[in-house]
């Protein structure tokens, strides 16, 4: 699977892409969706940007099956620590899912971080996700035990519309690690 870094181009596209599948209307988002708990779009061109340019080794992958192609997945990867990649904004475009792709850009996005000296990928996933954690997990990612609180104040985060959200992380050991 090729895997781009994402240009400043591409920005408008991939925060299309993640909020729709996470947020999107009903009849277009796919199985991964967060908008039964979370309001509001998930990210933006200029929070991406932002980011991007306070993380200077962090990367924004983005999936096309030629470099002028359309949009079809992205991923956000950065180191957390030594050894330690942080994963986040797994998204694949809605109406592919369930074709078993987001597995194959798992799978490269971890080759990805690996050969950048990654021991294990980290994540966090909003606790009330049974079954996105269980994809996880079936995937070699298992709870730490660490739970983080839901950053009810920061709307980067979307609204909530539950009380009750926290975050799990999760880890999974490389091949390489």
């Amino acid at each position: 699977m090729p895997l781009y870094p994402a240009v400043q181009d591409d920005l408008i596209a991939v925060a299309g892409l993640v909020n729709s599948a996470y947020r999107g209307e009903s009849s277009r988002r796919g199985w991964t969706t967060e908008a039964d708990y979370l309001g509001g779009q998930r990210t933006d061109p200029e929070t991406l940007r932002r980011d991007l340019a306070a993380q200077a080794d962090a990367a924004l992958l983005v999936w096309r099956d030629d470099p002028d192609g359309p949009l079809l997945g992205a991923v956000w990867l950065e180191p957390a620590e030594p050894g330690v990649w942080y994963l986040g904004m797994l998204t694949v475009r809605p109406d592919l899912q369930d074709r078993r792709l987001g597995r194959t850009l798992l799978h490269a996005a971890e080759a990805f971080a690996e050969r950048r000296g990654a021991r294990s990928i980290r994540m966090t996933v909003v606790s009330i996700r049974d079954t996105l954690v269980a994809w996880y997990r079936r995937r070699g990612y298992d709870p730490t035990g660490e739970t983080r609180p839901f950053p009810y104040d920061d709307e980067r985060f979307g609204e909530p519309l539950r009380d009750d959200l926290a975050f799990i992380v999760l880890e999974k050991a490389l091949p390489g690690g």
